[in-house]
């Protein structure tokens, strides 16, 4: 099994930027590359450069929640101020969240590769813990050696 880790975490806020995925959830694929077009957007145009201006750390959150029977996706930070052009503000419940820490080249590469060991290899190994929703996010922690650091935490509770 994949390396990971049950994390105790104090509940936090995301302001969040976001859209509605359109691919069908089995749609590996689409999903990949909608979350790549958001992502392209959202930097060129500058609303990721905003949020960051109110972040209370360096940290970049993916975040996925399910929203009136809608895939949502969100670039977010971490912080207490709003925005205008902020979609959401997105509450992390206090509990224990699966952490899967890992690097990869890019931002992209990163979420897909931990959310793939998160939700295709720990979560339906698992015996004494589950994911029963709620939103979960792919956090960017920084570059170290040239790769793009991170984690992915998604809300679990005990079987």
């Amino acid at each position: 099994m994949a390396n990971y880790s049950i994390e105790e975490k104090d509940s936090f806020i995301v302001l969040g930027i976001g859209t509605e995925l359109q691919s069908d959830y089995t749609d590996y694929a689409g999903i990949n590359k909608e979350k790549a077009d958001f992502w392209k957007a959202v930097k060129q145009d500058g609303r990721l450069d905003t949020l960051k201006a109110v972040a209370a750390n360096d940290y970049i959150f993916a975040v996925n929640e399910a929203v009136n029977n809608k895939m949502m996706y969100y670039a977010g930070v971490m912080t207490e101020a709003s925005l205008p052009e902020a979609t959401r503000v997105i509450q992390f419940p206090k509990g224990e969240y699966l952490v899967v820490k890992g690097e990869a080249q890019t931002a992209e590469e990163l979420s897909q590769v931990l959310t793939g060991i998160a939700f295709g290899q720990v979560l339906p190994e698992a015996q004494d813990f589950a994911y029963v929703g709620g939103p979960n996010a792919t956090v960017e922690m920084g570059q170290r050696n040239g790769l793009v650091s991170g984690e992915v935490w998604i809300p679990v509770v005990r079987k």
